[in-house]
């Protein structure tokens, strides 16, 4: 089963690549190479971090080279194979002058705070806990028809549960200094479950999105300097309660942190992470190391992932 979805996986991949070719009016002959993170199916470093997705099957239906496996040289060199977005952090998103904080709510959020664009040091990069993960599987909970909490329409009707919150808060996930990373072993389906047995209905899915942004601005609130705007990306800016929380509680934290939307600034923040992959390809084939050793918690800068030739 395993194999076959190895396979399945890079199938689904290159039909994504080929509407994109298809909707962009770019020729297939015009790419130059494909970077394929695959589908993390595992998450536990600092032992592995495993992917599924052939990266042959993109090479030969494109007849480009394609890069993949980005998180196990960062893992085999003793770092946790996560965040790797930061790169593109640094070099593309960060402001120009003055600390920013780029962060992605994903089915785990993740920030990366950068003091100057083009500027690796003083770079910190890190896990907060869920994004949207825990939220989603509690939508579905509460209406199995439903793939997540579209518009926030469940939470909107519930009440979030301030206590389970501040018990889950005391996690002790969330209090450890970064480097570190996280996933759905730990923040998954299991997790939302024993959410939704204690806190059922739609004010379990309040709660969740309570979960999401209290600790997101707990550890803004820890690491980060007081002041510094966060510019927010993922598919959890798409939920309003959580948007709305989250600058609540954001606003509250010493200094003020500003958030601004990806989207306002650059382009839609959906694509952030694809474009992100791209420049983590290009610098595996130019040699460059492509993960934030400071980011990662890797022994130093890695050049990442393998190349499938075309």
């Amino acid at each position: 089963m395993l194999a076959r979805l190895h396979v399945r996986i890079a199938e689904w991949a290159a039909d994504a690549v080929q509407i994109l070719l298809a909707q962009a009016r770019v020729p297939a002959s015009e790419l130059g190479l494909i970077a394929f993170p695959g589908q993390t199916i595992w998450h536990e470093p600092p032992l592995v971090s495993w992917q599924l997705g052939e990266p042959a099957v993109l090479a030969e239906r494109f007849g480009v080279r394609v890069v993949s496996g980005f998180r196990a040289r960062d893992v085999a060199a003793g770092g946790q194979g996560a965040p790797l977005v930061p790169m593109a952090d640094v070099l593309l998103f960060a402001a120009a002058t003055g600390p920013r904080v780029l962060l992605n709510l994903g089915g785990m959020a993740n920030l990366t705070f950068v003091p100057q664009r083009a500027v690796e040091e003083g770079v910190l990069a890190f896990d907060t806990g869920p994004g949207v993960a825990v939220m989603d599987g509690l939508a579905r909970l509460v209406d199995p028809r439903r793939s997540y909490d579209r518009d926030g329409r469940l939470a909107a009707q519930g009440v979030p549960d301030e206590a389970v919150v501040a018990e889950l808060l005391a996690d002790p996930f969330f209090a450890t200094p970064p480097p570190k990373s996280t996933g759905r072993e730990r923040f998954g389906d299991h997790y939302a479950r024993a959410l939704h047995e204690r806190v059922p209905g739609m004010n379990g899915v309040a709660t969740a999105v309570e979960l999401t942004a209290r600790s997101v601005s707990a550890a803004v609130g820890r690491w980060i300097p007081g002041g510094t705007e966060v510019v927010a990306s993922g598919g959890g800016c798409h939920h309003p309660g959580l948007m709305a929380s989250l600058e609540q509680h954001l606003a509250a934290l010493p200094g003020a942190h500003p958030l601004r939307r990806f989207d306002d600034l650059f382009f839609p923040g959906d694509a952030k992470e694809a474009v992100a992959f791209a420049l983590l390809g290009y610098l595996t084939l130019h040699g460059q190391p492509g993960n934030g050793a400071a980011a990662t918690g890797a022994r130093g800068p890695r050049v990442l992932g393998t190349v499938t030739p075309a």
